[in-house]
């Protein structure tokens, strides 16, 4: 059995979503019931202050999961975000692009998916 890990990266993003935490969390949100993870405690957040003229700065996420952990870190200042999922157990295909062009107004979404087997 392997874990599947997806890092994604997502640019051109509408800057006051990703400093309104009110939007990453429906992102978190929409992963959460989208592929079926089960939160262990609430989502740590932490805003930090404006930057580079913004009107607030970017956001930092952490969720524990039963299967692992959902983290993200967004940057205002570049459009951006980084994200990182690490699941345990098999998930079915998720359309991560449709959802961060949705929520984010993203314009460029790279997933990198990584199998991460338990044993050698």
């Amino acid at each position: 059995m392997n874990g599947t890990e997806w890092v994604i990266e997502a640019h051109g993003c509408n800057p006051v979503r990703l400093s309104h935490l009110e939007s990453i969390r429906e992102l978190f949100d929409t992963l959460v019931g989208g592929l079926d993870l089960h939160p262990v405690r609430p989502t740590l957040w932490h805003q930090f202050p404006p930057a580079h003229g913004n009107a607030a700065g970017g956001i930092t996420g952490m969720l524990l999961l039963s299967e692992s952990h959902l983290a993200c870190h967004t940057f205002p200042e570049y459009e951006s975000i980084c994200l990182n999922l690490f699941c345990c157990r098999p998930r079915p295909e998720f359309d991560f692009k449709t959802v961060f062009e949705a929520i984010l107004d993203a314009r460029n979404v790279t997933v990198r998916k990584l199998e991460r087997p338990y044993s050698s």
